[in-house]
């Protein structure tokens, strides 16, 4: 866990949440699904203007409403209340009923008028002999307000069938203008600029559009009784205005480290003209050498502060303006220069980089194995050992200070690879073993497969002794749920792997190319040639295995 004292900004406390619940109502078209919509009062103190889903607040009154409606075997507490919530705000708001008659008839238009959109919901459905339908009612998605706001909420993003003959009516007081959309045509007008729409809206319509029918969707969702998906957005400023991600995309780590209650100050933006500050003893320089290999460049390091000196990691390739950046980012103040492997992405800066300091830091790593390209050829001041301790102390403003680097050798991409971590603040740099937004490349001889699936395990492993939350990369974003982002990538390779292994069964007399284009046909072409190497690694793995074990 980061320590609270190398934290950029002061911690906050994010306002309390409140429960809401959002029933989305839905019907088919023959171009398929549309979803009813309206757009909030301009002077809502949430989201104001927004074209919405219909829903609100969950009172008490939801809760003890429980023996009035039907529920599914599988239906929780919870679930039932929020369903109740969002049957009574569907009728408060649109004058929708979704309940059924003592006869088992869904509500219809007589029934609808004989109940007062003001009046307690609950009593007048049971005082007209109405039983809510929250059978039919599923939850699709957990929605938890960003941590910025000054209003929150938990919200379950429910679906239901619109009922039949039923036609939706505005209060005009929160909901004006019911409209029903298709999902593609929603998104598309809020991109025009006529059709507002807030974060999780969009992220819910851009899911809705993989489902071609009400009946797939209701299914899906009825299939595990619990969210297709979860998230509480971050937010961070990507061309000097605000940006919002899910848990899943790339930049969402990074804000949860560096700003971790929510403030929206981080920028985002890759650019190598300044060191970018992840906290107070930890930034990052990215080098000018973005590529298809290289995504938006080499991410040099530099752990420390001023009282201690500082640690680089991963100097990149031997470009003098990123090298001085380097320097000027340390005030000179370098202590030790570290490589975690020789690729010339990552360790060409070393030499020239020791060569501004006055005080000659040492290079340390592991030496290029026989395995290596040319290009990759390198020999550290030093080699490092397994589990090796690199300790920067000093005495600061606060007292005595200590960051403390663990060696951990994973071989896999490259035979001389290692990783690092502050184990102070739980954080692993993973060099090129685990990227954001990418796979990486093992690439045989110098790659091995089998090494670097063991090496994933070795570095979950480290995430469990030494609480490792976040994984800096040498390319992309800090990843965050480090333990969790090791899982996937393992997973992902041997689902590769698997499709290697079918490629190769259905053509076993094809070659590296035959099977790329079988194993790789979710991947563009032009990334074949690359996909092509580490599919050799897999081969040699694959064939390598006792019988029995492929």
């Amino acid at each position: 866990m980061v320590r609270p004292t190398q934290l950029l900004y002061p911690q906050r406390e994010p306002a309390p949440l409140r429960p809401a619940a959002t029933v989305l109502l839905l019907r088919d078209s023959p171009q398929g699904i549309e979803v009813l919509m309206t757009r909030r009062s301009m002077t809502a103190s949430f989201a104001p203007g927004a074209y919405v889903f219909p829903g609100g607040g969950v009172d008490a009154l939801d809760a003890s409403a429980h023996a009035q409606a039907t529920r599914r075997p599988g239906q929780s507490e919870l679930h039932l209340t929020q369903a109740i919530a969002a049957i009574r705000e569907s009728f408060e708001e649109l004058g929708i009923l979704l309940a059924r008659r003592a006869d088992g008839a869904l509500a219809d238009a007589g029934d609808i008028a004989a109940l007062d959109r003001k009046t307690p919901f609950a009593a007048q459905c049971a005082a007209h002999g109405l039983t809510l339908a929250a059978d039919e009612v599923f939850v699709l998605a957990h929605w938890i307000t960003d941590r910025d706001l000054p209003r929150r909420f938990d919200v379950p993003f429910l679906v239901a069938r619109m009922p039949t003959g039923q036609i939706p009516v505005a209060d005009e007081t929160e909901q004006f203008e019911p409209v029903w959309v298709r999902p593609a045509d929603a998104l598309a007008r809020h991109q025009a600029g006529s059709f507002f729409i807030i974060f999780p809206t969009i992220r819910t319509l851009e899911r809705l559009q993989a489902f071609a029918t009400v009946d797939a969707l209701l299914t899906a969702c009825a299939a595990t009784e619990q969210p297709l998906w979860t998230s509480c957005p971050r937010a961070g400023l990507l061309a000097g205005k605000e940006a919002r991600y899910m848990e899943h995309e790339h930049p969402y780590g990074e804000l949860a480290m560096v700003c971790p209650d929510g403030q929206i100050v981080h920028a985002l933006d890759w650019q190598s003209e300044h060191p970018v500050a992840l906290l107070k003893n930890v930034m990052r320089l990215t080098a000018p050498n973005p590529g298809a290999m290289t995504g938006p460049g080499t991410n040099s390091y530099l752990v420390g502060d001023p009282a201690t000196g500082y640690i680089v990691i991963d100097p990149g390739p031997a470009d003098a303006a990123h090298l001085e950046r380097l320097w000027r980012a340390a005030d000179g103040r370098i202590r030790l220069i570290v490589c975690t492997h020789s690729h010339p992405d990552h360790s060409p800066g070393a030499k020239p980089l020791q060569a501004l300091c006055q005080n000659t830091p040492p290079i340390l790593g592991l030496p290029s194995a026989p395995t290596a390209r040319a290009a990759s050829a390198f020999t550290p001041d030093r080699a490092l050992q397994d589990q090796e301790l690199l300790v920067l102390t000093g005495k600061g403003l606060e007292g005595e200070i200590t960051h403390t680097l663990q060696v951990i050798f994973t071989p896999g991409h490259a035979a001389n690879h290692l990783c690092l971590v502050l184990l102070e603040d739980g954080l692993l740099f993973s060099g090129d073993h685990v990227l954001n937004g990418s796979t990486t490349v093992v690439d045989p001889p110098d790659g091995d497969m089998t090494a670097y699936l063991d090496s994933l395990d070795t570095l979950s492993a480290a995430c469990d002794a030494h609480g490792i939350e976040f994984i800096l990369p040498a390319h992309g974003y800090v990843l965050g749920a480090a333990r969790d982002a090791i899982a996937h990538l393992k997973a992902h390779r041997l689902k590769r792997e698997a499709r290697i292994m079918a490629a190769m069964q259905a053509r076993p007399d094809g070659t590296l190319d035959d099977w790329v284009a079988l194993a790789y046909d979710d991947v563009p072409t032009r990334m074949w040639p690359v996909a092509a190497r580490s599919l050799l690694a897999h081969v040699e793995r694959l064939r390598s295995l006792p019988p029995g074990n492929d």
